[in-house]
This record gives C-alpha cells, structure tokens and sequence, in this order.
C-alpha cells in the first residue's frame, strides 16, 4: 500500500526532487503540496482523514512549518507528522517534539533516514478495509 503523503515546502526543486526520490525509494503517493502555512494548515484540515504522513519544512514563503504543525495535533493515531528542515538544531528538535512532531530530519544529511523512515512507516499502515468507515 502506498504511503499518502502530503508535503508542505516551499522550495520547488526540492520537493521535487523529494518526491521524486520518495516515489522511487518508499512508494509514497503524492497527495498534495503547500508552499506557505496558511495553505498547508488549509489542505490538511479540510482533508483530514486523506493523508497518512506530512512532511513540513520550517521556513515558508509566507508562516512557519511550526504552525503547520500546530494545527494537525489533533490528527488521527495513524498519522504521521514529520519535518524536513536545514535547521534541525537541538532547540528546533525539542520545539517539533513539544508540538507532537514524529521525527525531525536534516536536509543535509538525513535524507537517507527520512527514506527508511517512510518504508517502515509504510509498512506499518494496515489494509483499509471498505466495509468500515471512521467518524469525522
């Protein structure tokens, strides 16, 4: 089963270039992209039960990653919220946990784990049976 992903980042070539190595190395499903906060907090609500993981980057075109976050605490046990960010310092890695972030990776040099991080994630997604439905 693919991995729906939604992806919050502003940069195009690199989200690009993420889906492209995520599809290709962990099977994810694209599901959407936001460029700013207002957009990303926008798609995730109304779309609350559509996406297994987000992968949310800190520094936007217009907000922060961090309000993003914010406002998908409340989100299904299932679904995961991850940030892929160049400034994963110990402060920003204890800020993400205390907004109930999954896992915090550096562009720079973790792109490798946030890649094992969706396989296993991935794998541990059960079959979404059709005959039940989840309260919204």
């Amino acid at each position: 089963m693919k991995l729906r992903t939604y992806i919050v980042e502003d940069n195009a070539t690199i989200r690009e270039n993420l889906i492209g190595a995520l599809q290709e190395l962990a099977q994810i499903e694209p599901v959407g992209i936001a460029e700013t906060e207002d957009d990303g907090k926008a798609w995730l609500a109304a779309h609350s039960s559509q996406w297994d993981l987000a992968i949310v980057d800190l520094f936007l075109r217009q907000g922060s990653g961090l309000g993003v976050l914010a406002a998908c605490r409340n989100r299904l046990s299932n679904q995961k919220m991850v940030v892929l960010s160049n400034y994963a310092t110990p402060d920003v890695r204890m800020r993400c946990a205390q907004l109930g972030v999954d896992a915090v990776f550096d562009k720079s040099n973790e792109i490798e784990a946030l890649v094992d991080y969706c396989i296993a994630h991935g794998a541990a997604q059960a079959p979404r049976p059709a005959s039940s439905s989840l309260a919204s």
